[in-house]
Order: structure tokens, then sequence, then C-alpha cells
């Protein structure tokens, strides 16, 4: 490739546009020739890829990120934004990967081949540069996300958002404030005082809205449990009247560990300590996927139990909730 075309592409992650080709002297023949043989691929209408990028973009799980600049540089409108999951995706947050990429223009609505553009406010510090992308904030992003999609997969983007330090509850506040007339506002407004940055997972999330949803006691996220002095464990979630621990198991915990241990050494570290935090006269209640599913029922019945009786009447341990949830990869 010209180096004039692999420096336009690098701008782009790999993505060039045919006046980018024809400025490093490709002619449109030879522009078809390259897709023919495949040395291009054909993202959208004038734009184009190197074949060895696209097959490292789809290595490396950033193929999403390609299509979405695609259509932002098809597009080429400067009011236009990527919005709701794309732009979730692109600040990290967990949400799955859209079949039709969204974005908002304040004044334009179109629809096209794998995106929907949709008109709707959209002020200037709603908007966000990352690299060569537009995008809506995270505090818009997460709004959006509210006011259009169910309030499970809302509050586990918002929670996550808080985790990594995108956004403050403050700012989620006031998005919600802004926007208290649109489509959907409700439904943000119900979403995101259920959200708390301690969650370390959408798995934790998840499981507190089942808890919620069945009327158990509020509970304590992150807790510190320390005997003399000892930190013995920290908690997903706490109901300190009952001195009941619930863990969120999570299969990657085990999969893929974290801080260089393996799963074995993971498993032995887990058992330890939930055998300590008996020894205190805890209960731990251990919840997985599956457990708010189809057996969500029987793990209720348990948890309802459980809350309803007093701790032990001597305590030998203290519980401290954290002001902040950790991220794994920390």
């Amino acid at each position: 490739m010209h180096p004039l075309l692999r420096a336009a592409a690098e701008r782009r992650l790999g993505l060039f546009t045919a006046v980018d080709a024809r400025r490093a002297g490709y002619g449109h023949p030879e522009i078809r020739s390259m897709c023919a043989t495949g040395r291009w691929v054909r993202l959208r209408r004038g734009i184009y890829v190197d074949a060895s990028d696209l097959a490292r973009a789809d290595a490396e799980g950033r193929r999403h990120q390609l299509d979405c600049l695609a259509v932002l540089t098809a597009l080429d409108r400067p009011t236009t934004a990527l919005s709701h999951e794309s732009a979730a995706r692109l600040w990290g947050l967990p949400v799955p990967r859209p079949t039709t990429i969204p974005l908002t223009d304040p004044d334009h609505t179109r629809t096209g081949r794998g995106y929907r553009v949709t008109q709707a406010p959209l002020a200037v510090d709603e908007v966000a540069v990352r690299g060569p992308f537009r995008l809506t904030t995270p505090a818009r992003t997460l709004l959006d996300l509210a006011r259009t999609r169910p309030l499970d997969g809302a509050v586990v983007a918002m929670d996550a958002a808080l985790l990594a330090g995108r956004v403050t509850p403050e700012q989620l506040a006031e998005a919600v404030s802004r926007a208290a007339r649109w489509p959907g506002a409700a439904r943000a407004a119900r979403a995101v005082p259920l959200a708390d940055g301690r969650a370390e997972s959408p798995l934790e999330t998840r499981g507190r809205l089942r808890m919620l949803g069945a009327g158990l006691p509020a509970p304590e996220l992150q807790v510190e449990i320390r005997s003399a002095r000892r930190l013995v464990g920290v908690v997903d979630a706490w109901f300190d009247d009952a001195a009941v621990a619930v863990e969120f198991d999570g299969r990657v915990k085990y999969t893929d560990p974290w801080r260089g241990r393996d799963p074995a050494q993971v498993l032995w570290e887990e058992k330890r300590r939930e055998d300590e935090l008996r020894a205190l006269g805890i209960d731990v209640v251990r919840i997985t996927d599956d457990d708010l599913g189809p057996h969500w029922p029987e793990v209720e019945v348990r948890l309802r139990r459980l809350t309803a009786r007093p701790g032990p009447a001597t305590r030998r341990f203290s519980a401290t909730a954290r002001a902040r949830g950790r991220s794994r990869t920390a």
C-alpha cells in the first residue's frame, strides 16, 4: 500500500476512502481490481479496508468499530453522532452488539443498510470526539439506552459506567432532568436511582435487581469482612441484620481469573474464604447466572428465610462497605 494511503488508513483504524486512494495515485480501474482480487474489501460505497487489516480487526474483536466508522464516514455529516448501543460499546460498556448501528442527529433522520439515524435534540456538550469517532457522551448514551431499552440492560450499563468512572451520579441525574419531556423519560427516571457503581459485573447488577424485585431488603455492596483486624474477604452483597453474604459467581471468575491466578487457585481461595466466613457465623449464598433464571424462586426462598432471622448475637467480625467498586482489570 502506498505510504500516503497507509497514513490515511491509520487515521481511521484501517479505513480509507476512494478519494484517499485517488490522492495516492490509484485510479478507478485499479481500485476495482484490488477489490476483485480480495486485497481490499469494500465496506460501503467509496469506503474500503485492506483485507489484512479487516482480518486483524475481526480477530481482535474490533469489527463493530470498523462498521461504525464506515457508516459515520459514509454519512459525512458533522452533526451526526453514534449513539445508543454503538456509543455504549465504544465507551467500553457491556451492551449487546446492535444488529443495526444507531446514530442521532438533531436535524436529520435516515435509514440505510445496517444503520438508522434518529432525529433528536443533541446539545454540543452531549457529543464527544474519541479518536476518529463522533459519539454521544457517556451520560447522554446511558440516557438514550434507559429511554428506549429494557430496564435491566440500562442499569447494567449505568453500573459499569459508574464503576469505570465514565460518568457520575450527578451527570446521570442532569441528563434525565434535561430529557424530562422526551419520549421514554419516565423509564430513564426509574432506572437512574437503581444504578450503583459498586457493582463489579453485570451478574451483580442483575442479581441486585432480582433481590429488589422480590421485596428483599436492599443489600449493601462490596463489604469488607474483618476479624481480629484481618481482612477475611470482600463480599459482593451483604445483609447486615442477618449477617448474610451473597457472592455472585460468574464463569469468568474461574475460566479467566485475574491477577495472575489459575482457575484451581481461585477455586481453592474461594473455598477457604467461604469456610472462614461460615466459621464467623456468617451465612453465604452463591448465585450464578442460571440462578437468576428458572431457579430464581428457590434462591429467593432461601434468601428470604436467611434474611428473616437475626445474625449471631455476638459478632467476631466487622462489616464495612467500600465507597467504590473495583474493576477486574484494575
